[in-house]
């Protein structure tokens, strides 16, 4: 099949109408200036974002914390019982202290070792003597909070985080490709839509002169007025199809100025090349390279593992598990802080539970078996993903073979429309044709040339689908996963 190529609609398009100051847009320009503005791609970018940045706080989580906690004024009176002397009494006390802890999270066991020391001032004053003390204190201690026999909370919620980031890329990379199948698709219906106004310009000057050759045709007595009147109901006719036509434009226009966030108020035209040679096309390397690198078959296989781990959790419903908590530390006291270490004390404290569940009345199978379901879902979605992107890509590819074929007979109804057209105008010159009879011939040669237009650009939409389906560009001969890729790294 020899090469067909439509020459750029705004050559052919400036000729018939004066027009105002636009913007030229070409496909390329229109794609990479969708994939910056385009209200999709806002927000996603803004969702992926927010998974970044959850994924920041949760991985700054897991480093030391530091935290001091002040006390600078605290105040006390009040009576008290004294078992010890059998009588009441009056405590007045004064203090000011300060708590410094730095914990750090322990990621491999999910435990948390945190280190605590604490200094302060006190002064008690009472009834009974014993109850009165003025001086400093400090109290340094290191702590051990581990839980026993469970799943590691903290692993768990640091890869979902991971999965959900993830899952964002992979979103944020199939919406930018979603946007260029649908930029493509509008860029597309303008051009066909300008061509479309091109061919009914054209069709309304063949009127325009038919009706000028009717009407001198009537001065001079050899055909009836009617014929005129015809004519002119035609030359209207033509001129109105032209008005709808470019009222259609400017509706598409708007909805692609919307895709890409522009004013819509900006005047654009686009600018294309249509050219159409066959591409070779392998059903199965298609196929395979699809199955092996399309996001979806990734999504689908994070939901797996995302239902992996709730299946987990569900398993830790009312669970048999323990705590281990160990503290060690010194206390000292002094009436100075120089000597506020002079005959320090010993604190050890070491504590371990349990909490058995001893009956939940099937609460944990049910909510088992719910899990399980929903993870037999993923896997079956996983494997109904891949018949799906199978069976597309053999559909797009009996497409591509049809959409070359309909080009041939488009082309071929073209010019045979536009040799008929061109006969019979002949014969309308000559008084051997009627104007309803070249009104056929006219719309007939309009409709091919639209036809023709429609069957290119079906072609190239699908050869697009076919790139998207498979992240192969057969065109060109190469992958576009780098292409992909760079969507999902964006910062």
């Amino acid at each position: 099949m020899k090469k067909i190529l439509i020459i750029p609609a705004m050559l052919l398009f400036t000729g018939f109408v004066q027009l105002p100051a636009q913007r030229l847009m070409t496909l390329p320009q229109s794609v990479e200036e969708a994939l910056k503005n385009s209200p999709q791609i806002v927000r996603s970018r803004l969702g992926l974002e927010r998974t970044r940045e959850l994924l920041n706080a949760q991985r700054a989580s897991l480093r030391s914390n530091f935290r001091l906690n002040l006390n600078p004024y605290v105040y006390s009176n009040r009576r008290s019982y004294s078992e010890e002397r059998q009588q009441w009494f009056n405590a007045e006390s004064t203090s000011s202290n300060g708590v410094f802890d730095v914990s750090q999270p322990i990621i491999w066991t999910d435990g948390v070792i945190a280190l605590q020391n604490e200094f302060g001032w006190q002064k008690n004053s009472g009834s009974l003597s014993a109850n009165s003390f003025e001086g400093f204190s400090n109290n340094v201690r290191l702590v051990l909070d581990q839980p026993l026999f469970t799943y590691n909370r903290t692993k768990m919620t640091l890869k979902e985080l991971e999965f959900d980031h993830e899952n964002a890329k992979l979103r944020y990379a199939l919406e930018a490709l979603n946007v260029e199948r649908q930029i493509t698709q509008y860029f597309y219906q303008i051009y066909q839509k300008q061509m479309e106004v091109i061919t009914l310009r054209e069709e309304w000057e063949n009127r325009k002169r038919s009706f000028e050759i009717i009407s001198n045709k009537v001065e001079a007595g050899l055909v009836a007025k009617e014929e005129m009147l015809q004519a002119e109901l035609d030359m209207m006719t033509s001129e109105s199809a032209v008005q709808n036509s470019e009222v259609t434009l400017e509706n598409i226009k708007d909805n692609f100025k919307y895709m890409l966030g522009m004013s819509l108020y900006e005047e654009i035209m686009v600018i294309a090349e249509v050219s159409v040679l066959p591409v070779d096309i392998d059903l199965n390397m298609a196929t395979n390279f699809a199955l092996s690198n399309r996001m979806e078959i990734r999504q689908r296989q994070i939901d797996i593992e995302t239902g992996q781990f709730k299946l987990i959790r569900t398993n830790a419903t009312n669970e048999f598990q323990g705590r281990l908590n160990v503290s060690v530390g010194l206390f000292g006291e002094n009436e100075k802080v120089k000597g506020i270490y002079d005959n320090p004390t010993d604190n050890e404290d070491v504590r371990f539970s349990l909490e058995i569940p001893l009956f939940d009345w099937g609460e944990k199978k049910a909510r088992m078996r719910a899990a399980e379901a929903e993870l037999q879902t993923s896997e079956y979605d996983l494997e109904d993903e891949k018949k799906a992107i199978r069976r597309d890509i053999r559909q797009i590819d009996r497409s591509i073979s049809n959409a070359l074929i309909q080009i041939d007979i488009a082309r071929k109804n073209e010019e045979n429309a536009q040799l008929t057209y061109e006969i019979n105008l002949e014969k309308y010159r000559n008084g051997d044709l009627t104007s309803m009879d070249l009104n056929l011939f006219q719309n007939q040669l309009t409709q091919k040339k639209n036809a023709l237009t429609a069957a290119l650009i079906d072609y190239k939409l699908e050869l697009l689908n076919m790139k998207l389906q498979t992240l192969y560009d057969f065109e060109q001969q190469n992958s576009i996963i780098d292409d992909v890729m760079k969507y999902e790294m964006i910062q």
